[in-house]
């Protein structure tokens, strides 16, 4: 080969494979963390001192011995959750239960294709669950296969809509219902399997976008107007086969959000409807057990069912809603910059809560008790309704009455009058004295429940419900700017659902002579500091008149002319304040504002994390601790969080393991970590059983523990606001206080593993619609954003605790301390202009100085420009939940920089250490890390391809120096020579 070509070949291709392997290694150290995700991040093999060889460093244990009979106890756990939730909502001459082995008819699609729970990150495996035919059968009921055969043909070839999580446009919307032609095709079946008629009726839900309020290009026969969640023609059509082919028929509603039953209800041909939620693994077996009276259903609604929903005050605020003025730009993220040289540019999209405090039954029993609407006929099923096979009577056997600093306290006897052992439900009310003009108030207010345990016939139970009374202050943004319990007649009674007072029990009139203002040092005992307004620029975009560019605030004193109606022209133009809103966070302009010192990093320390377990967050072997680490441990771990925290080799932290959902533990990215799929969290709630609640989270701990899951994404705990939120599969209910209990109880179960979980999403997160399109202005009174949404989070914050066994001494000593709730995740929506996130009114002065939260908040999944990690660790929002090397610190080399990432370093690693994560390490732990196997291969595969291109720039050196040498190419003769032929080589 000639010198020309050789090197014309050699010298590119060797060029390339040095560039490749540059750039192919840089590219693996930069996005270390993602492949760790896929390909394991190695072992760190964690050593304790020899003298703590005896020491007890088990924290927490599991009750059960393996994996296999944590999967079998959860089961049987999803199947009682089911039991007690289910909510029998109507049941005329005692249809229900069936008799035991009747043979019954499946109707409906969901009958065969039911709704397990949504989709999304709050999804789990439901491959292996009890389908709703097995849970019949599972029952002692028959059940027509030949009806049913054909339901599940039509359901295979035909699917229904679906919410894509990742893609909103590919979304879609069919209920996919078997025409009544395909029914009336098998009716000759129907004689055999005549004794009921079991129609399910299905809706599903998901992450990434709401239910669809116009139906018409996702059905040809839909009308205008009709949205998904009424029923279509063919299940109208499929009711009316129904009554005139079977003497009993009975609706199960499959559906994590409420639907239009009234029709359904009115009609005297409907002889009963369960409303089953969305089950979960085996909690089909609860509804069969219900349908043949082996369960006596003791469930309760969690939101009001209204009859109307284009009725409803949310109606006309959903849905996608742009601002004409903003174009939004931000800098890039390192994924994106790949599509982008320099800012990622996209519009504003904004929702305005003009309801007010006037959500679910808070509206309705308001609205009716001013005469603005007809509660019949508004209303299907109020707040906490649920009937039973038996009948109860409750006596108030005792009521305490306590000072304005105190609570009210009531004792009720209950006795089951009828025949059948059940459980029943005891719900608190009260009514706040309203003044026209004043600080809005609901007309009935949720302030306590139990739920009592099985009941005998003839037996009785004692609950008593407690009420401070500072909780039944409302909070005055106009005014005072603080919470008020103000002057007048309170009216403290129990009601069997938000609308109906129990028969034969009185109301108690607590009287309130004048004014309690918790302000300044009288703040109100649970909260640590003054709570005065935060969020002004938020509710500066209300007005209580009509006034061009503001949000008309709806008001009890006029619902007929302040009732929200679709923004106008002039909400789309955004003011000066809100247009700044949507600006790029500015690091300069933060650093130069700073005005605290450069923090110490990188000092030599022997403590290792687990050292601090069980010390207070102030002690000051944590400044030893946090200076010990360089600003690349600490930025390697806030910027690599997703479902995880990253190892800390010099302080001896573990990795730690952190999965969603709400619905049971599911992984994207570890399919050995999805467990049992719960039911969803609609259905939780409406056991009204925070001992279920309680049961659920410790069985979740006992997964993982035997699975190495230390922190949890869940639960969620955003609100019903609307019936067609996509992720109300995700969130208990309407009311902030059933919420916040229930998610308060989960916590606490899970947190007596070490399990610490991440309330979610802080906060106003209600739509899905528009979610990440640089984050939706969510725009609410601070009246509506604190007693309605920051309710059930401040709950859980103010009441989620944690035991913590450490060892406090050299000689081995465990004692014990008490942590509060571990984390919480903020949300992609902005509280007014500022992303929730970026928000230190929120993150900060709520969360933290107000309530006293010590964990870690950690963000929404971090993949977005808005979302910048420097306005994040600024306002409190210490992990960034992604990949590197999706995101980065645009700043982390000044101290105001240096400092955010030190206290949320801090955050997460008190509570990582207080965790179960610390299970078997001692004071004085020692860890040694073996990288993974790609690691390895990395290496190799560098070394070999560098040896490859060192010998080969060896050898085109040696040709370049032949050449230069006048050395002659093989075969030829230099220039100007013979060529002589018996020097040739053959």
């Amino acid at each position: 080969m000639s010198n020309k070509k050789y090197l014309s070949i050699w010298v590119p291709v060797l060029a390339t494979v040095t560039v490749l392997t540059v750039v192919a290694n840089v590219a693996l150290n930069i996005a270390g963390g993602w492949v760790a995700s896929q390909f394991g991040s190695g072992t760190y093999t964690f050593t304790n001192t020899a003298e703590a060889a005896d020491w007890d460093t088990e924290y927490y244990t599991s009750d059960l011995a393996n994996i296999d009979e944590v999967d079998a106890a959860a089961q049987a756990l999803v199947e009682e959750i089911a039991a007690g939730g289910i909510v029998l909502a109507k049941n005329e001459a005692g249809a229900l239960p069936l008799a035991p082995s009747s043979k019954v008819t499946m109707l409906g699609r969901a009958a065969a294709d039911p709704v397990f729970g949504g989709s999304g990150s709050g999804s789990v495996d439901t491959n292996s669950a009890v389908t709703a035919r097995a849970g019949l059968e599972n029952a002692g009921l028959q059940v027509n296969d030949q009806v049913f055969a054909a339901i599940t043909a039509f359901a295979d070839e035909n699917p229904r809509g679906y919410i894509e999580m990742d893609n909103p446009d590919a979304s879609t919307y069919y209920i996919g219902e078997l025409p009544v032609g395909e029914y009336e095709a098998q009716s000759a079946s129907f004689a055999q399997y005549s004794d009921a008629a079991v129609i399910h009726i299905g809706r599903p839900g998901g992450e990434g976008g709401d239910l669809t309020t116009d139906m018409t290009a996702w059905d040809d026969n839909a009308e205008d107007g009709q949205h998904q969640l009424e029923l279509n023609a063919d299940e109208r059509n499929l009711i009316d086969l129904a009554e005139a082919s079977f003497e009993t028929v009975v609706v199960v509603v499959n559906s994590s959000t409420t639907i239009e039953m009234g029709a359904l209800q009115d009609d005297p041909e409907i002889d009963a409807i369960l409303l089953a939620g969305s089950p979960g693994a085996t909690g089909f077996n609860a509804l069969g057990s219900i349908l043949t009276g082996e369960v006596n259903p003791s469930g309760r609604t969690a939101d009001l069912w209204a009859a109307d929903f284009t009725a409803d005050p949310t109606f006309a605020n959903v849905g996608g809603f742009v601002y004409d003025n903003i174009e939004a730009s931000y800098p890039v993220s390192a994924v994106e910059k790949a599509t982008s040289n320099a800012t990622v540019t996209s519009d504003a999209p904004f929702v305005n809560y003009a309801e007010g405090i006037y959500v679910g039954y808070r509206y309705y029993e308001t609205a009716a008790a001013e005469g603005f609407i007809d509660y019949d006929d508004a209303v299907v099923y109020p707040f906490g309704h649920g009937l039973s096979f038996t009948d109860f009577s409750w006596e108030v056997v005792g009521t305490e009455v306590g000072d304005v600093d105190g609570s009210v306290s009531v004792t009720v006897e209950v006795t089951n009058t009828g025949t059948t052992a059940g459980k029943d439900v005891v719900e608190l009310y009260y009514s706040a004295p309203y003044t026209v003009g004043g600080i809005e108030k609901a007309e009935v207010v949720l302030g306590g429940f139990d739920k009592t345990g099985l009941i005998e016939p003839g037996a009785s139970e004692t609950v008593t419900i407690d009420l401070a009374v500072e909780d039944m202050a409302s909070y005055d943004h106009l005014g005072n700017q603080a919470y008020v319990l103000e002057a007048g007649d309170y009216t403290i009674g129990l009601r069997t659902d938000s609308h109906t007072v129990a028969p034969g029990t009185e109301p108690i009139t607590y009287p309130v002579d004048s004014d309690v203002v918790y302000a300044g040092e009288n703040h109100r005992s649970t909260d640590l500091t003054e709570v005065t307004n935060q969020f002004d620029d938020v509710s500066a975009q209300f007005s209580a008149e009509p006034e061009e560019g503001k949000i008309l605030s709806m008001s009890r004193a006029d619902f007929a002319g302040t009732f929200p109606t679709a923004p106008t022209a002039d909400l789309f133009i955004a003011d000066e304040a809100v247009v700044a809103g949507f600006a790029a966070w500015d690091d300069d302009a933060a650093a130069a504002e700073f005005e605290g010192e450069m923090p110490t990093t990188g000092e030599r320390s022997e403590l290792a994390l687990v050292d601090l377990r069980g010390l207070p967050k102030d002690d000051p072997q944590w400044d030893e601790l946090l200076d010990s680490l360089s600003v690349g441990d600490m930025t390697g771990m806030l910027l690599n969080g997703a479902y995880q925290t990253a190892a800390i080799g010099s302080i001896a932290k573990p990795q730690t393991v952190e999965p969603d959902g709400p619905a049971g533990f599911s992984s994207f990215i570890n399919s050995s970590i999805n467990g049992v799929a719960y039911p969803s969290q609609f259905l939780i709630a409406q056991t009204w059983d925070v001992e279920l609640g309680a049961a659920m989270g410790q069985m979740l701990g006992n997964e993982a523990l035997q699975k190495g899951i230390n922190g949890w994404y869940a639960p969620a705990t955003n609100l019903h606001r609307s019936p067609f939120g996509g992720r109300n599969f995700e969130y208990y209910s309407e009311d902030p206080y059933l919420s916040g209990s229930m998610l308060t109880a989960v916590a606490n179960g899970a947190a007596e593993k070490g399990v610490y979980t991440m309330l979610k999403h802080f906060a106003l997160n209600e739509q899905e619609t528009n979610r990440v399109n640089n984050g939706i202005a969510t725009w609410a009174t601070e009246q509506t954003i604190r007693e309605v949404y920051l309710k059930p989070f401040e709950m859980a914050v103010k009441n989620i605790s944690m035991n913590v066994s450490y060892v406090s001494d050299e000689d081995g000593t465990v004692s014990e301390a008490t942590i509060g709730a571990g984390g919480i995740m903020s949300s992609f929506n902005r509280i007014g202009a500022t992303w929730t996130g970026g928000s230190t009114a929120l993150m900060t002065t709520v969360l933290r100085e107000e309530w006293g939260f010590e964990g870690f908040a950690i963000s929404d999944f971090n993949l977005y420009s808005y979302m910048n990690p420097n306005q994040g660790i600024s306002a409190g929002t210490d992990l960034t939940l992604t990949f590197q090397p999706s995101k980065s610190f645009s700043d982390s080399e000044s101290a105001k920089a240096v400092t955010d990432i030190r206290n949320a370093t801090h955050n997460i690693l008190f509570t990582v250490t207080n965790s179960n994560a610390m299970n078997g390490l001692a004071p004085g732990a020692t860890v040694d890390y073996t990288p993974p196997v790609w690691v390895y291969l990395q290496i190799g595969i560098s070394v070999l391809l560098g040896g490859l291109v060192a010998f080969g720039s060896f050898m085109v050196w040696r040709r370049v120096r032949r050449v230069r040498a006048g050395v002659p190419e093989v075969g030829t003769t230099p220039r100007g020579a013979a060529a002589d032929p018996s020097s040739a080589r053959v």
